[in-house]
């Protein structure tokens, strides 16, 4: 009952919220409702926080498993589980939401009660999103988070803020409607292998065996869902204009949770659900991946708005996960889980500072700015040390994800690693050219009386900055129970079990290498290629190969 729990718990606050908020829009309840909704999220952080000490690393199995019928005629069943890929990311969302909270609280001024309504229901949508097994139950929850989502960006946001929640929905939507058709298919083809049984449990579904040309059209339906949700070059046009106009919690949970929706979707169901035409598309995927590396970290080098600027960085940094998914090998798809949630911290970081300056300034525009070292130290020593992490600088989390993503692409195709890589060098362009022009030269008159950080931007910055630093000084402790689960996906989609790295003692590894251990142990991804490393396409199975179906034991 923990998982329903921690996935239901921010709904009930939030219908909690609505009654304590009486009818209609009461000033003089703000305060309650700010300290309510801010003391359900701490509640589900903590129980998410649980969850991780319940969790066993070792196992790739589905833990704190639920299953309980809901429309029995045609196999829909409230499914609900966890492995290491879900965990972490439901505890990001934990994290991040009353973060998020925090970082609007003196800057969304009406409709209260709505606004806090809404950030937990999506809280709830989100969960719910990671923690699904059954596909219908993950698509009713996929959808579900695009009303709080579609409302927070268009009534709390900024100028254009009507156009960017309609053409933020119209988008996410379009695809939701091809991969609802998808998932139908093979429900419907499940039904008919097994005597008109339906069934939407994605453990059972990855047993089933599709022709040729029906798993090549459901894959590209679940890729195009997943790839605009990213969002993938070129599906990507809708991102910037949310960012955008979103209010600052908006900003934080869009690109610290809903984006990794996409990598997670193909990660989850995508790959696994339809291995051989993964192993088909990858290329192609990658491939657009790369283009949105180096195309988002140049446009991003252009931009005059510190908002659109981070917005344009996510699709760089987004690419990096892509990238290592589709290098299909577990250092990349491990680096990628890890970039998932060093983006969500990193990034959802830089949408907190850009917000402050907001607050303060009431403009983003860099040229405004100018000589803030001299007027708030504290503000721009915060502001560095998440720059640094965002630039993926050794000792910070970025520096882990992208090693790993990087390794894995060069053990696929080197040349798609030495061309993702230029986009390393572009962020740190791009992101320290703007820290240097916001926060140096001459002071102008305007940012003279800025105040420094408030006790409440320290309750933001200061947790941000301490995980950043954590990841980056002891990874171990996040890619422990990540590797059991990418291994499984490993096996799954290439159809052979991949070389484990082992330290000197003989012990398994994690991807990293067990740190320096694994690095000159047999099998390291440095080391000589053998026969079993070579790259799953070219180890591409036929189409009609008989495939091995996953339990939820293995």
């Amino acid at each position: 009952m923990l998982l329903s729990l921690i996935i239901f718990l921010p709904l009930a606050g939030a219908l909690l919220v609505l009654v304590a908020g009486g009818r209609g829009d009461r000033p003089e309840r703000e305060g309650l409702i700010r300290w309510l909704t801010l003391a359900v999220s701490l509640a589900t952080f903590a129980a998410t926080l649980l969850l991780w000490w319940r969790f066993d690393p070792s196992s790739a199995a589905y833990q704190f498993q639920e299953s309980y019928e809901w429309i029995p005629a045609f196999g829909i069943r409230y499914d609900i589980g966890v492995d290491g890929i879900s965990l972490l990311l439901i505890v990001l969302t934990g994290f991040l939401t009353p973060l998020a909270l925090l970082s609007s609280w003196e800057s969304i001024h009406k409709g209260v009660k709505l606004f806090s309504f809404f950030m937990l229901a999506l809280e709830t949508a989100m969960i719910g999103v990671f923690a699904s097994i059954d596909l219908f139950l993950f698509y009713v929850f996929w959808d579900a988070m695009l009303i709080p989502m579609y409302f927070l960006i268009g009534v709390w946001g900024y100028e254009r803020r009507v156009y960017a929640a309609v053409k933020f929905i119209l988008y996410t939507m379009a695809g939701s409607v091809l991969m609802l058709i998808a998932i139908i298919a093979i429900a419907w083809t499940y039904a008919e292998a097994n005597s008109n049984t339906w069934s939407f449990n994605l453990l059972q579904l990855e047993g089933l065996t599709l022709t040729q040309s029906m798993e090549r059209w459901c894959f590209l339906a679940f890729a195009v869902a997943f790839a605009i949700k990213v969002p993938l070059f070129p599906f990507h046009t809708w991102l910037p204009d949310a960012h955008v106009e979103a209010p600052t919690a908006g900003s934080v949970i869009l690109a610290g949770i809903l984006l990794k929706m996409g990598t997670y979707g193909l990660l989850r169901f995508a790959f696994p659900l339809f291995p051989a035409a993964a192993l088909e598309f990858a290329p192609f995927i990658a491939t657009l991946a790369v283009i949105g590396i180096i195309y988002g970290a140049l446009v991003a080098m252009v931009q005059p708005d510190m908002k659109k600027l981070v917005a344009y960085s996510s699709v760089s940094h987004l690419g990096f996960v892509v990238l290592g998914l589709c290098a299909l090998n577990v250092q990349g798809m491990q680096g990628a889980v890890y970039q998932m949630l060093n983006h969500g911290v990193s990034t959802g970081g830089l949408f907190m500072i850009v917000g402050m300056l907001s607050d303060r300034r009431h403009t983003r525009l860099i040229s405004e700015y100018g000589g803030l070292k001299g007027v708030v130290p504290r503000f721009v020593a915060a502001f560095l040390l998440i720059t640094l992490s965002s630039i993926a600088l050794p000792g910070m989390n970025g520096f882990v994800g992208e090693f790993l993503i990087l390794l894995g692409a060069f053990r696929w195709q080197p040349w798609m690693a030495a061309f993702a890589a230029t986009g390393v060098i572009l962020s740190a362009v791009y992101m320290l050219w703007m820290f240097q022009r916001v926060n140096y030269g001459p002071v102008t008159e305007k940012n003279r009386t800025l105040p420094d950080l408030t006790g409440r931007e320290w309750a933001l910055v200061a947790p941000t900055i301490a995980l950043a630093i954590l990841m980056g000084v002891a990874p171990g402790f996040f890619l422990r129970p990540i590797e059991p689960s990418v291994t499984r996906v490993v096996e799954r989609v290439t159809g052979q079990q991949p070389a484990q790295v082992r330290s000197a003692s003989g012990a398994r590894g994690s991807a990293l290498g067990t740190q320096g251990a694994a690095l000159g142990a047999r099998g390291s991804a440095l080391g000589p290629e053998r026969a079993e490393d070579r790259s799953p396409i070219a180890e591409r199975r036929a189409p009609n190969a008989e495939r091995r179906p996953m339990s939820a034991d293995r």
